[in-house]
């Protein structure tokens, strides 16, 4: 082969562009299925170039835009830097282009959004109705002003989906976007997807349709994954530009029916797998947690792993290796949050920030408090939501400081609570009203008549007393201040190194029970789901590292399990984990 001959992962590339430019050219929806590191960015960025190209004269005259649908902000701003921001593209979030498509339906709206269930306390406030209030959908959730309703997130894609059920509306779209690509497509959600599959796709006079995604890397809850339609050409990218051909044969016996050939063919890394099958020690036990190691026991396991590991010439530096800890109650410990942990009967309180205080902590009050102590006043208020209070006198100027100071000592040395009973004194700054109220309900719980605390203000009990310091640890995690991840922060990077720990304790994941499905011929249908949502982490998890790969699983696993292992990744990288 000579220097300038196409690597095998550049030919597959240039086979799935060469029919993708081909439904382009022909007007054929298509589904451009990428797998793991097959460069679907790049032939979404060709496709928009094959279109500005070809359009430029065409679409202007008509009013005329190409639709690039992206799953987050992020994705549109990269897409809009590698297009130039051509005004022939119209990039956005799929509810950004939602509410572009609905905005100017306003009557429509205000008797549609009468209609929605989430409306109806608003609703009240208003005497049951919107009157001639306009629709806006600026803010994300739901207020109703004198003059304008603004909408919540959630209530974007219904809207669209009710007036995308009459012929003038979807005649709109498709004079105003006769082709629209959507980004990850397999994360976009369902009920939108649904609808376009029902009402857009084969029918006479609909835009063209270009999906890129995977649909085994959809990890997100409301998104279609799959996506099948007879008037869908689906194109398989079979290039992987990530990862050595070690790791690569790994993932073509994972997922035999997409086979990705290497840049490198001759590329050679390292997989291994570790189990703790061995170990003779008493095992967790409850639904969530039955049959992992104990945290200790998983946590000595994991360092000795770490130590046999860096032997083999593993470098464990944040710039090199990645560690993906599926399981929170580790992950938790490792980072130095486990009090949080502890305190939540819900993982998402702070690894979503659902929890106001978890929210208020990490987005407002620590950038706050950093710029304080770089003493940059107006950057420390527009961290605390911008409204800077009224400071009319040197006292005002020495009151903030002073509470500040004695907050930055109250971070480092104090309890939650007492951040809390600081900020209640001083109101410098001030409490969210979410967060006042809950203090409030907990200070006035007086427990008659043998009346259990609930439990929301049971979770404040015991959140007031972990030391601040785990919020400070948990933001550094958040921040992706770390070398660790969970799955949230795995989609879509890349790393050289990944070593991947695999645990129970999550609601909706059992790697073992997966791996056990994965060994049969037939998946049975109430598990289906489940072992779909497990099988894609699994796969995305496994697929980001370029040269080195290592699995540990602290959970026991079956015979069947094991058997799946050693088919995937071959008996000779099965090994027994070093235990404590």
């Amino acid at each position: 082969m000579s220097d300038d001959s196409p690597t095998p992962a550049e030919s597959a590339s240039q086979r799935a562009l060469e029919a993708m430019f081909r439904c382009l050219e022909e007007n054929q929806s298509f589904r451009l299925e990428a797998g793991a590191g097959a460069g679907k960015t790049y032939s979404l960025i060709k496709a928009l170039r094959h279109l500005i190209e070809s359009k430029k004269d065409i679409f202007p005259k008509l009013g005329q835009q190409i639709a690039c649908i992206t799953f987050t902000n992020v994705a549109k701003s990269e897409i809009e830097a590698r297009t130039d921001q051509n005004p022939l593209v119209y990039c956005g979030t799929n509810h950004a282009f939602c509410w572009t498509l609905i905005s100017g339906f306003q009557k429509q709206l205000r008797v549609l959004v009468e209609a929605l269930p989430s409306w109806v306390e608003k609703l009240a406030e208003a005497g049951g109705s919107l009157g001639s209030r306009s629709v806006d959908y600026s803010l994300g959730y739901r207020s109703l002003k004198e003059d304008r309703a603004n909408l919540h997130h959630d209530d974007v894609l219904p809207l669209t989906i009710s007036l995308m059920q009459h012929d003038k509306f979807r005649r709109m779209i498709a004079e105003r976007f006769p082709i629209i690509l959507v980004d990850e497509y397999q994360d976009t959600h369902n009920d939108w997807i649904e609808a376009i599959k029902a009402l857009f796709l084969g029918k006479e006079g609909s835009p063209l349709f270009g999906f890129f995604g995977d649909h085994w890397q959809k990890i997100y809850g409301e998104g279609c994954g799959r996506l099948d339609h007879p008037a869908v050409l689906e194109i398989g990218k079979q290039a992987n530009f990530r990862s050595v051909a070690t790791v690569i044969d790994c993932l073509n016996r994972m997922r035999p029916e997409l086979q990705q050939f290497a840049e490198k063919p001759d590329s050679v890394g390292e997989v291994r797998v570790f189990h703790t099958n061995h170990w003779t020690g008493d095992r967790q036990k409850g639904g969530h947690w039955g049959g992992d190691l104990p945290v200790e026991a998983a946590h000595q396991t994991y360092e000795k792993t770490k130590e046999l590991l860096e032997q083999n010439g593993w470098n464990f530096s944040y710039r090199y290796t990645k560690i993906l800890i599926l399981t929170h109650r580790l992950l938790a410990s490792e980072q130095g949050y486990s009090g949080l942990a502890s305190a939540f009967r819900f993982k998402e309180a702070y690894t979503k920030k659902d929890h106001p205080y978890i929210a208020f902590f990490v987005d407002e009050l620590e950038p706050a408090s950093d710029w304080f102590s770089e003493r940059k006043f107006g950057r420390m208020f527009d961290a605390l939501g911008g409204a800077i209070p009224l400071v009319r006198r040197h006292s005002d100027k020495v009151a903030w400081n002073n509470s500040m100071e004695r907050l930055e000592r109250l971070r480092e040395t104090g309890t939650i609570g007492e951040v809390i009973d600081h900020l209640q004194e001083t109101r410098k700054p001030r409490l969210p009203d979410a967060i006042q109220k809950i203090e409030r309900d907990l200070r006035d719980f007086t427990g008659n008549e043998g009346e259990d605390l609930p439990n929301a203000l049971d979770e404040i009990r015991k959140l007031r007393s972990v030391p601040y310091l785990e919020v400070k640890a948990l933001r550094r995690y958040l921040d992706g201040h770390s070398p660790f991840e969970t799955k949230h922060g795995v989609k879509g990077a890349e790393f050289e190194n990944v070593l991947i720990v695999f645990g129970r304790g999550w609601n909706n994941y059992n790697f073992g029970e997966m791996l056990e499905l994965a060994n049969r011929s037939h998946v049975p249908p109430a598990r289906a789901e489940a072992f779909e949502r497990n099988r894609n982490l699994f796969y995305v998890a496994c697929s980001r590292p370029k040269t080195r790969l290592a699995l540990l699983f602290t959970q026991k696993l079956t015979p069947e399990a094991i058997s799946t292992l050693q088919r995937w990744f071959s008996a000779a990288a099965i090994f027994e984990a070093p235990l404590p």
